[in-house]
């Protein structure tokens, strides 16, 4: 790969689509990778890359091959798509229902799929269309991915019940280099209530994790929108042994219930820095981007 810094306007990004991924880049730079195929139980953001192309994702480290990247998984009418296991759900890849690429001097690309939830047995528990949407912003050296997810109860069904572990949500897992060393701050500076061992959660619009990757300040935020339920989002966190942020809708503590006819919408986003982005900064950009 080329250095980013040869990023111009001559390089619009694109959406490359191949049998398992869609790719995205700007000439020869990788921003992101989202892997659709060949995944036996869900698709997910495999790679996010920083402007100075830092990827700061790890997918299915061997302590735990269920974390895949960044996913969105929670347990539905009581199967578990949040792990891998015999008895665990599979959300499956129907269409990209559209994907747009980005213009001429248009630093973005989008796409819409649609995916359908099944228990073990084949049976249509959640229907899902889920629209992804990156951008690349050199000069101010941040990349923005955003992620909305439309959950409605299969035709038929008059209801399904959402449930999970206290760290279901949309969930990313960081590379080895950004483990035990880095801390989190979100926008009330609240320290958070300590779960377990060195998880904690915490209520609030963002949480950010800044850490040090090769002499580098990095920082990553996470963005909950105040159209979610449950808002502001209950941001899981832990540092040690592994690094990982998930937003989450609390349901380890109170069910969600999503009835036929009125879907659930979901809207978030994560931004990179290939540096230290102080609160205020990473506060004007959560008010631009609600």
């Amino acid at each position: 790969m080329a250095s980013p810094d040869n990023l111009s306007a001559g390089d619009p990004m694109r959406a490359v689509v191949d049998g398992n991924s869609l790719s995205v880049d700007a000439g020869v730079v990788e921003i992101a990778e989202y892997r659709y195929g060949e995944v036996p139980f869900k698709p997910c953001v495999k790679e996010l890359f920083t402007t100075g192309g830092l990827n700061v994702l790890l997918d299915a480290p061997h302590d735990h091959l269920h974390h895949h990247a960044l996913m969105f998984a929670v347990a539905v009418d009581g199967v578990n798509f949040w792990e891998e296991t015999a008895t665990a759900g599979r959300q499956k890849h129907l269409e990209f229902a559209s994907v747009v690429d980005g213009g001429d001097g248009v630093p973005r690309v989008g796409f819409v799929e649609r995916l359908d939830w099944l228990d073990p047995g084949g049976q249509k528990l959640l229907v899902e269309q889920r629209a992804i949407g990156v951008s690349r912003l050199v000069p101010e050296g941040m990349t923005m991915l955003m992620w909305e997810s439309r959950l409605a109860a299969p035709t038929g069904k008059a209801s399904v019940t959402l449930t999970g572990s206290h760290y279901f949500g949309l969930g990313m897992r960081f590379i080895r280099a950004m483990d035990a060393r880095g801390t989190f701050r979100n926008a009330d500076n609240k320290p958070g209530t300590v779960f377990r061992g060195e998880e904690r959660l915490v209520r609030s619009n963002w949480c950010a994790y800044a850490t040090h990757v090769d002499g580098k300040d990095v920082t990553v935020a996470m963005f909950g929108h105040p159209d979610n339920p449950r808002h502001p989002t209950t941001w899981f966190t832990m540092a040690k042994p592994f690094a990982y942020l998930s937003a989450t809708l609390g349901l380890h503590e109170t069910p969600l219930e999503v009835v036929e006819g009125q879907p659930l919408r979901l809207k978030y986003a994560v931004v990179l820095w290939e540096r230290a982005a102080e609160a205020e900064e990473v506060d004007k950009l959560y008010d631009q981007w609600k």
